[in-house]
């Protein structure tokens, strides 16, 4: 099949080239000329693990291509995927005007029936926006012409989309329309194999599940690190806690580790949009909220935890810092635990020798030459002339350092875990002082 994406973000450019890859012809437009010149050249702008060999080979084959006119892709594919960013606007709602700009788009240029695909994740009501877009468009040309919108919501996790897509749990479709759900029942074939993964619905419905589906996941981590904040203050272990529960699998495990805070391009915006199209329909959602002002404290807390130890003298202070990424097997620094933490260091007159092993580009991108902020080539240069250690990212390098070096480098031997990587047990033989999320009366230490 012909398919069309707009947009090649994480999204956009995941969907198109898994799609490629399973032998559909797919062309991906883009409005940055910069990053189109790029993925030509076979440079992909994001880190994603597999995604290179990916594009790589489907280029090669003749499968997927890349462009910024407009007018090629509306005439290239049956289907056209809108992948764009919904940023966040300044009340929390979704930012719907590249999603509309695309739609507007579609509209202008079309000469034949197309299926406009919603993948962008959008507030209930967009795939009627979306409609109106392009129906004013081809009003205004004198054309007549079938269309039908689909709401098709990604389930995507950055570090893990390839195998997200390649073998989904559920393939959502919201469409009212027949010829619709059999172009993508025919799109998604090969991925439904083994069995039907497809879940047809109407297109609000879906709207609303994904919206519903980032709202749960986020509310499990925020309830945990509520847990967690309990557990210090009782003695408990917050550890033994997750053990406990997460084996009743009416709980499960996942998504029940406590941190410091939760962070990225979903969660965040997806949980304000919600509460925010709660409120556009008179209903407070009063979960939603405690969900968003749980996580915007959690990250904070290491913070916290290390101006304690220090007895809230933090001038002058260094702290070595690993993980910048606000998760594993990613770049993406959107809304990252390391960032509040790092500001907050700043605030408090620290410095901050920070090291990740794939974000270091994007930290630069970010902050620049910051005051206070030096980038780090490994996670043992960071600990060099620096007081304590913190860690944000769980990365799996970090899970298993020589903690003889960490505790002869560092001027004081303590360690700020934020994702809860080490047993405490296993760190006081090392002479190191350990302060993580919910482990216990044993975070209560100060320097003197």
């Amino acid at each position: 099949m012909k398919i069309t994406i707009f947009g090649t973000g994480y999204v956009g450019l995941v969907t198109g080239a898994c799609l490629a890859d399973v032998g559909h012809h797919v062309l991906c437009m883009d409005v940055d000329q910069g990053k189109i010149e790029k993925l030509k050249n076979g440079q992909i702008p994001i880190y994603e693990p597999g995604l290179d060999n990916i594009v790589k080979h489907t280029v090669e084959a003749g499968r997927l291509s890349f462009t910024t006119d407009t007018e090629e892709a509306v005439k290239h594919g049956t289907l056209q995927f809108i992948a764009v960013g919904t940023p966040p606007d300044e009340d929390g709602s979704a930012d719907l005007q590249y999603v509309l700009a695309v739609a507007k788009s579609i509209g202008q240029y079309m000469d034949d029936y197309k299926v406009v695909v919603d993948k962008s994740t959008v507030p209930v009501g967009t795939g009627d926006k979306v409609k109106a877009a392009v129906r004013a468009q081809l009003d205004h040309r004198g054309l007549e012409l079938d269309f039908d919108v689909v709401s098709n919501p990604e389930f995507l996790k950055e570090g893990a989309a390839i195998n997200d897509f390649m073998k989904p749990d559920r393939i959502v479709v919201g469409t009212d329309s027949e010829q619709a759900a059999d172009l993508l029942r025919e799109v998604y074939y090969p991925f439904n194999r083994s069995h039907d993964r497809m879940i047809f619905m109407d297109i609000r419905s879906a709207e609303l599940t994904k919206y519903a589906a980032n709202a749960m996941l986020a509310t499990k981590i925020s309830f945990m690190n509520e847990v967690a904040n309990l557990a210090e203050r009782l003695g408990a272990d917050i550890e033994e806690v997750r053990r406990g529960i997460g084996s009743d699998p009416r709980i499960g495990y996942h998504f029940i580790y406590p941190g410091c805070g939760y962070g990225g391009s979903c969660f965040p915006k997806d949980v304000q949009a919600l509460a925010r199209t709660a409120r556009d329909c008179d209903y407070e959602s009063k979960l939603l909220n405690a969900v968003e002002a749980v996580n915007y404290a959690q990250k904070h807390v290491l913070f916290d935890k290390i101006s304690h130890y220090f007895q809230g003298d933090l001038k002058g202070k260094v702290i070595a810092l690993w993980g910048l990424a606000f998760k594993p097997n990613t770049d993406d620094m959107r809304e990252a635990s390391a960032r509040t933490l790092m500001e907050d260091l700043w605030k408090a007159g620290a410095t901050v020798q920070a090291f990740d092993p794939e974000a270091m580009e994007e930290t630069q991108r970010i902050y620049g030459d910051q005051d206070g902020l030096t980038l780090c080539g490994t996670k043992e240069q960071a600990l060099k002339g620096a007081d304590a250690l913190a860690i944000c990212t769980e990365w799996k390098e970090f899970r298993s350092p020589d903690f003889d070096v960490v505790s002869n480098t560092l001027k004081h031997p303590v360690v700020f875990d934020g994702r809860n990587l080490y047993e405490p047990e296993m760190l006081e033989r090392y002479g190191l002082i350990y302060y993580a999320i919910g482990r216990g009366r044993n975070q209560f230490h100060s320097a003197l």
